[in-house]
């Protein structure tokens, strides 16, 4: 009797296995022959450079630097999943933006949105605007600013233009939504081939 269980136990989770492996099968080769992403790359960087781009990383980090000693630092990853609608950039996409002087240990940072706009282009906003003492040292007591949406609008307008002046456009926003939708694909695709593998194994 007990080698009756045992043999019915196997045989029901290799039955389990297989119908997995078949659905991770599917999925993975639904992902390659679709790869909207993969077959696209929409934008550009500009005078940005591409700093950070790690395999497994969510984020990316560009980097400027100006010949007068300005530089600036962006950061984003994709947002949080949302019933955002069908498209082919569906997601929004979180943008940090650093702005740093020669001379001042100060910091400006820009708390952003970037969103689809029509088929291909983009556009970002801003939820946030700081002011860092020090680029060695962000403390949560610290004073850094009104909450931006109780700015005056033209006050919100030109911070926006101030980013937009030095090159944070629709190029760029749309570089970094396209590129970061492509990521997440293709580290999505790793993922299913990582438990494809281990699912044939024991199958």
């Amino acid at each position: 009797m007990t080698r009756l269980i045992n043999f019915v136990r196997r045989n029901y989770r290799a039955v389990r296995d297989a119908e997995l492996l078949q659905v991770l099968q599917s999925e993975l080769k639904y992902e390659q022959s679709s790869s909207t992403f993969q077959r696209r790359q929409a934008g550009s960087l500009g005078d940005f450079v591409l700093e950070w781009d790690a395999p497994q990383s969510q984020d990316v980090v560009l980097r400027r630097r100006y010949d007068w000693g300005e530089e600036i630092a962006i950061s984003a990853l994709l947002g949080p999943n949302a019933l955002e609608g069908e498209g082919l950039l569906p997601r929004q996409a979180l943008m940090k933006v650093c702005v740093k002087k020669q001379g001042l240990n100060s910091v400006l940072q820009f708390d952003c949105r970037i969103s689809r706009k029509g088929d291909d282009g983009s556009e970002f906003s801003i939820y946030n605007a700081y002011h860092h003492p020090s680029s060695n040292c962000f403390r949560d007591s610290d004073y850094r600013g009104p909450l931006f949406s109780s700015l005056d609008p033209n006050l919100q307008e030109s911070l926006k233009n101030y980013l937009i002046s030095r090159g944070i456009g629709e190029d760029l926003t749309t570089f970094l939504l396209s590129h970061l939708h492509k990521k997440e694909q293709g580290q999505y695709v790793s993922w299913l081939r990582k438990l494809e593998a281990i699912v044939a194994k024991e199958t």
